[in-house]
């Protein structure tokens, strides 16, 4: 009678390369690499970047420029109106453009925002409803 080896699995043999890793793990870690030596070269927040790309570059409604930076709520209320009325390239109507507008750049700032300029903001968004005949919340 033959006498039988005790059966375990059989196992794939894994190719290895010159890291002595599978393919699979040298993939990761290659990636892994390459995110570390990317976000190095954009800066700390390179993936946080997009909102301002939008900003500068967004065909959505031409706006004057550091309106959100100026004092008053009236004066970023009427800008957003008169910017969202005389565009032609917005999609919807132009109290939602100027009030997605005006969000935008709220959420973009995040804690940032101090809260003084955060109450300035939301006050804006109260005048700007007034300006196009809507109801306040």
């Amino acid at each position: 009678m033959a006498t039988r080896k005790s059966s375990s699995k059989s196992k794939r043999p894994v190719s290895r390369g010159k890291s002595g890793r599978p393919p699979r793990q040298r993939h990761a870690q290659a990636r892994a690499a390459h995110r570390a030596k990317t976000a190095k070269s954009n800066g700390a927040s390179g993936a946080n970047k997009w909102s301002h790309h939008v900003m500068e570059t967004s065909d959505a409604m031409d706006i004057q420029k550091d309106i959100f930076k100026t004092g008053s709520a009236e004066s970023i209320a009427r800008s957003l109106k008169h910017s969202s009325t005389a565009s032609r390239r917005r999609k919807g109507s132009p109290f939602q453009s100027a009030m997605s507008m005006l969000n935008f750049y709220i959420n973009r700032a995040g804690r940032n925002l101090p809260k003084e300029r955060r109450d300035t903001l939301q006050r804006a968004k109260r005048k700007l409803r007034e300006a196009f005949g809507r109801e306040p919340r």
